[in-house]
């Protein structure tokens, strides 16, 4: 019905310039009425600039229509141009498309603000490297982990250099561990690419995922393994020979109390003796040695409870005030904020500490003036605990073995302590770390 409006406009517009070229023809030949010759010849101008305004109506209405559909204007009205009787039906199929186009543009924002937010807190790193080496943090996570920011892929070097070129060795598909070395410590890292193409730039996303408590839970079972094996078969071995030595012993000594003091064979009896005695003794501190390190098999199980950190540095103060003093060690505790919880199992938590703050007193046994700082505070939203002694330090090469058991760098360790530590870390899902401590020494630090 509408365009028979349109047509019918068309026709009567037509018909009237019709008429009227019909009458100027007329006035031509039979007339001399020049002026209204002029003014029908006016007429006729007009009637044809309407006429041709009119038939090109809808055609700037549609290619209005058309440009906001390009550019994505939603805002453009036909409402005018719907109240058109000629034009109603056009009109409001063109409005229906517009609300449309503006109901699929709202929900593709939705949709794409949904995914922002999604990427903006998945736990796992998210990083973007272009053809020209170009690196983009796409989330959180990936900002947190380059502490100082990173835009360029030159710039992974400064985490170590079998981060940059373990990472620029990865192809789209392949994935690998790369190590990564920060302020805070060090992490092991799974790398995964993922090659997309984006404005005909082509692009490798690249996911970074901390597996460092994976890594340390996996290492501490296999340890516990060969501990449990190795446990096993010295304690089936030295129990009899340590029976068996005392046992000489006590015959020896009993022929030597029958024998006169002068009888030549005393001498030899008696170095037999000590020989069994130290036989014995041995004995007895290897099984010793290794009932120790069987409280690395044990498998913990944390009991969690909200647990202030000023009651428990407070209460480790108290434990440990003879030895400091002692030791002529000067102890600080700093809490930040002084409120500050952690969800943690307190034994647990108590026996790492005082690990670490023995190995701290250990590590000053040649300091005059030694000190210890035990200091708690908030980091990127993760509670860290920190044990500092302004000592000699550790040596960078060692700083992995000495989570090793039975390696120790003490004159009498038996290579147990940071061992536990690390697994009563993993326990409660957090992460040991060693680095030097501002002016010298060494900070053991554990991220909840």
């Amino acid at each position: 019905m509408a365009y028979n409006r349109f047509e019918f406009g068309i026709f009567l517009r037509v018909a009237g310039l019709a008429a009227t070229l019909a009458v100027l023809t007329w006035m031509i030949v039979n007339t001399d009425w020049y002026v209204t010759m002029a003014l029908v010849t006016m007429a006729i101008l007009a009637q044809a600039a309407l006429l041709g305004h009119f038939a090109a109506h809808s055609g700037r209405e549609v290619a209005r229509f058309l440009d906001s559909v390009a550019f994505g204007d939603n805002s453009a009205s036909f409402a005018a141009f719907s109240r058109d009787h000629a034009f109603a039906e056009l009109g409001a199929s063109m409005t229906r498309v517009l609300d449309r186009l503006r109901v699929g543009q709202a929900e593709r924002a939705e949709q794409a603000q949904y995914l922002q937010t999604l990427i903006a807190h998945v736990p796992v790193a998210l990083i973007s490297v272009d053809e020209t080496g170009a690196v983009q943090l796409l989330n959180l996570a990936a900002r947190r982990l380059f502490e100082s920011g990173c835009s360029d892929a030159s710039q992974f070097s400064r985490h170590g250099t079998a981060f940059a070129t373990g990472l620029e060795a990865l192809k789209p598909g392949e994935s690998a561990i790369v190590r990564m070395e920060r302020n805070s410590g060090v992490l092991q890292l799974k790398a995964a690419v993922t090659g997309v193409t984006l404005s005909g730039v082509r692009r490798r996303m690249i996911s970074l995922q901390n597996i460092e408590t994976e890594l340390t839970a996996q290492e501490l079972a296999a340890w516990q393994t060969v501990i449990r094996v190795m446990a096993h078969e010295v304690t089936n071995s030295l129990t009899p020979i340590s029976s068996l030595a005392a046992t000489a012993q006590e015959l020896v000594q009993e022929v030597l109390s029958t024998l006169p003091p002068e009888d030549g064979r005393r001498a030899a009896l008696t170095d037999a003796s000590e020989a069994l005695e130290t036989m014995t003794r041995r004995s007895e501190g290897l099984l010793h040695f290794v009932q120790n390190h069987r409280r690395l098999t044990r498998r913990m199980v944390a009991q969690i409870e909200i647990v202030p950190l000023r009651r428990v540095f407070t209460r480790l103060q108290r434990l440990l005030a003879n030895e400091l003093a002692t030791r002529n060690i000067t102890l600080t505790l700093s809490v930040l904020p002084d409120t500050l919880e952690i969800a943690a199992d307190v034994e647990l938590l108590d026996q790492a500490l005082i690990n670490l703050m023995r190995n701290a007193m250990e590590a000053l046994r040649d300091e005059r003036q030694g000190q210890i700082t035990l200091a708690a505070f908030q980091e990127r939203g993760r509670v860290v605990i920190a044990v500092a002694d302004n000592g000699p330090g550790i040596a960078p090469e060692q700083r992995e073995k000495v989570f090793v058991p039975f390696f120790t760098t003490k004159r009498q360790g038996s290579g147990v302590g940071l061992t536990l530590v690390r697994q009563i870390a993993t326990v409660h899902g957090a992460a040991v770390s060693i680095s030097d401590t501002d002016g010298g020494g060494t900070t053991v630090s554990l991220r909840f």
